[in-house]
């Protein structure tokens, strides 16, 4: 454990706070919604520009954090944002408000994610990537299953009464701020000023950045293309005629699987290499996208998730490791906030396209056209040749 520092512990624990607060709300995020007219088209463009609004800032503050050197007001602004909007989602039921709200939670995640995940890769040498990037996802993904577990404890008692639910999601919100202010800045080395220090400047990144990293990034992105909000599968099981609070179980039940296995797969990874791990997570998706498709019992939707808890314990913080072993540690933010900025793009379209061919036609198209890409996807990075120590 000599690999998981003071740092990683406490920046773990600001990540499941925060998940606790997130996935209290995730799961009844789209009964939420849908109880105030939201229809599914409207729901995929809501998720998608909430997404591709993170994404944007992940490489605007990505880069900012490189160039100035600094880490932690990043990450302490951005998991206050995160807290603060879980009662302002309960103050007003307009669609725009809604938006704007969405939007502020997001913007706060983008505001932190890539000098978090510069701290985390700070911490590690190539060959605990995996270990400290699968802990890290562990101890946050227990946050996705806590979250859930209390709405549902507290749905029983009080059905549909989603309003209140925010107003509780702030408390372990306040927790990780507070965590949060345990950390303090490392010598970070600052780098020269630029002239171009706008909003899209992270953008010329991709041109200086290595082969490889373009290369993989491509891969993900189109990954990323054809995945879109979990929304959707929660949807699909409550389709399926699944009550609200077994949607919810079994939305703890895939999350509990990811924190389970993130930490040892993680460990896995460094071992026998981050692209083998991430192609098995890539085919699990495939394989559990395409179940979906013909899904329609309850222990057919715990079998799936089961599956797929595997498929984002060996694909999440996987690929930010590899981003990290790929790019030189003055460009770390920079490099996952350039990924992250172009994979929200991606999101937003990938749900929004999501909804759409789902109103069109039905939901059996959306996840097997998915399950069909994602393969191909697997192919595709398994021709990639790497020659760095953790493949």
């Amino acid at each position: 454990m000599k690999a998981i520092t003071r740092t990683v512990w406490i920046l773990s624990l600001v990540s499941l706070f925060t998940d606790t607060a997130s996935e209290m709300l995730y799961p009844i995020m789209p009964l939420y919604l849908k109880s105030m007219g939201f229809s599914i088209v409207l729901i995929g463009v809501l998720e998608g520009v909430a997404e591709a609004t993170a994404g944007l800032s992940k490489g605007y503050f990505g880069k900012l954090s490189d160039n100035t050197g600094k880490r932690m007001p990043f990450v302490q602004w951005g998991y206050a944002l995160s807290a603060l909007s879980k009662p302002l989602m309960a103050l007003f039921i307009t669609p725009l408000w809604i938006f704007f709200v969405r939007t502020i939670d997001r913007f706060g995640k983008g505001l932190r994610t890539g000098a978090r995940d510069a701290v985390l890769s700070d911490e590690t040498i190539p060959q605990t990537k995996g270990k400290v990037f699968g802990f890290h996802r562990s101890m946050d993904t227990l946050g996705a299953v806590l979250g859930p577990l209390l709405a549902l404890l507290y749905l029983r008692g009080h059905p549909q009464d989603y309003k209140m639910l925010f107003l509780i999601a702030f408390a372990p919100g306040l927790l990780a701020v507070a965590c949060s202010f345990l950390l303090k800045d490392k010598n970070v080395i600052q780098k020269p000023l630029e002239t171009k220090n706008g909003f899209f400047s992270f953008l010329g990144y991709w041109k200086k950045s290595p082969s490889l990293y373009r290369k993989l990034v491509i891969g993900l992105l189109v990954f990323t293309l054809f995945n879109s909000s979990d929304v959707f599968l929660l949807l699909k099981v409550k389709q399926a005629g699944i009550n609200d609070s077994n949607v919810i179980v079994i939305y703890i039940f895939y999350n509990l699987v990811y924190a389970i296995f993130a930490f040892p797969i993680g460990i896995l990874a460094d071992k026998i290499g981050l692209k083998k791990i991430f192609i098995v997570g890539l085919i699990i998706f495939s394989l559990v996208y395409g179940g979906m498709v013909f899904a329609n019992q309850s222990y057919h939707f715990y079998i799936l998730f089961f599956f797929y808890g595997l498929y984002a314990a060996a694909t999440e913080g996987i690929s930010k490791a590899w981003i990290t072993n790929i790019s030189s540690k003055e460009d770390s933010a920079t490099a996952i906030g350039t990924y992250s900025a172009f994979q929200s793009i991606c999101t937003m379209l990938a749900s929004s396209l999501a909804g759409f061919i789902w109103f069109q036609f039905r939901a059996g198209v959306t996840f097997g056209l998915s399950a069909v890409m994602v393969l191909v996807v697997a192919i595709y990075i398994s021709f990639l040749r790497t020659k760095f120590i953790s493949d």
